[in-house]
């Protein structure tokens, strides 16, 4: 009996893995699928963000809720990313998919984000062509030629985060 349990086990992790490796998790930047960056929204301050203006440019497109307790802990990290890449042209764009820009605004001033967020209420239909399916945290690393190069899904080590950024600038 104890060894099924374990041949289950190792079964289940193998699959797990290939599934990890499959979304985008293994180090290497294939593209998983190729999208159109296109959608005007509306950021935090009112202003308009066209995110055709992004095409090819490397991008991480951070999917969000203020109420998300993952996303309390993984903005930190991404400031502190967009500050460390920028120069090497990366953007990280925060879309709130549910919030109105006065909780969005109160959001941004307590984590001290620097990229810009944006308001995603009204834009479901770009908000799932970027692959949401309802988890959150969910971001997508997109490369200069609009491939999708990886997806995350929750949070991941600051480590994670730089190899795969690393891996979206070559």
């Amino acid at each position: 009996m104890p060894g099924r349990i374990f041949a289950a086990a190792a079964v289940a992790g193998a699959l797990m893995a290939v599934a990890f490796v499959a979304r985008g998790g293994g180090g290497s930047a294939a593209p998983l699928r190729k999208i159109e960056l296109s959608g005007v929204f509306e950021d935090m301050n009112g202003g308009k963000v066209d995110l055709a203006s992004f095409a090819g440019k490397p991008v991480v497109i951070n999917l969000w809720a203020t109420w998300c307790g993952p996303c309390k802990l993984e903005t930190p990290q991404l400031v502190s990313l967009s500050e460390k890449f920028k120069s090497r042209g990366l953007t990280i764009l925060g879309i709130s998919v549910d919030d109105m820009p006065d909780a969005i605004r109160a959001f941004a001033a307590e984590f001290k984000v620097s990229y810009p967020m944006l308001v995603g209420t009204g834009h479901e239909d770009v908000i799932q062509r970027l692959g949401y399916e309802e988890v959150l945290p969910f971001s997508i690393l997109v490369d200069k030629t609009g491939a999708v190069v990886g997806e995350i899904t929750g949070i991941e080590t600051t480590a994670d985060w730089e190899r795969r950024i690393e891996a979206l600038l070559k």
